[in-house]
């Protein structure tokens, strides 16, 4: 009886929880497909050829060049998305539009929007709309109220948009424990020095992305 009973409650169990994941072949990984970024030129040597969704991560220090690499970035992607950036820390402010002028964001017209200090709640009825940006930056995650669980369901109601977070950081690591999991669960990141960027990502690449060659070269010694 006691096998019997259970399981019965097995397969009442198994009715009410029919959400659990698929298994797959090994046919059905090796023929899935996935909407890869096809980069070219320095951006394909620093992280490869990565899908466009999920979380990609930029860190470093104040005056490090972190928000000028993560424009440049976001610049390139335009040929692929439109990106919506949240300056969350600064919003429009004349050193906003200085950096504007200094990366000629001009180019980028029309893919390219500035979102001006939306909080969680706000930019989730942002993209909630049709024809929201598919590549969405909080810069900097320091400055959002945001919790773990806000990071998941972002990621899991916006699956096919791209989020690109920039972090202050805390001697080696992002500043604060929601940035450190962001980081750790991000496909690919940047660690920003002296006007260099430094790459991790799931998709290859490797080589660090110069930011700024005058500032590097006078940063590292090479001047």
């Amino acid at each position: 009886m006691a096998d019997q009973a259970f399981a019965g409650y097995l397969m009442n169990w198994l009715s009410e929880n029919n959400d659990m994941g698929r298994a797959y072949s090994v046919a059905n990984v090796l023929d899935a497909k996935f909407n890869r970024l096809e980069l070219e030129g320095k951006w394909r040597d620093a992280i490869g050829c990565p899908e466009l969704t999920g979380t990609w991560f930029v860190q470093g220090d104040i005056k490090n060049g972190k928000s000028s690499l993560t424009f440049q970035m976001t610049k390139y992607l335009t040929r692929f998305e439109r990106v919506g950036y949240n300056f969350v820390e600064e919003g429009l402010s004349a050193t906003v539009q200085d950096l504007y002028h200094r990366e000629n964001m001009r180019e980028v017209a029309g893919r390219f929007i500035l979102i001006d200090k939306e909080s969680p709640e706000e930019l989730y009825e942002r993209l909630k709309k049709h024809k929201s940006p598919n590549i969405v930056v909080i810069d900097t995650i320091q400055f959002w109220e945001f919790k773990f669980s806000d990071y998941k369901q972002f990621k899991h109601e916006f699956n096919k948009k791209l989020f690109i977070y920039v972090s202050h950081m805390e001697g080696k690591k992002p500043a604060g424990a929601v940035a450190q999991k962001i980081w750790r669960d991000a496909n690919v990141a940047f660690v920003v020095e002296g006007f260099k960027g430094f790459p991790t990502s799931r998709y290859g690449g490797g080589e660090p992305v110069i930011i700024n060659q005058e500032l590097a070269d006078a940063y590292w010694g090479l001047g």
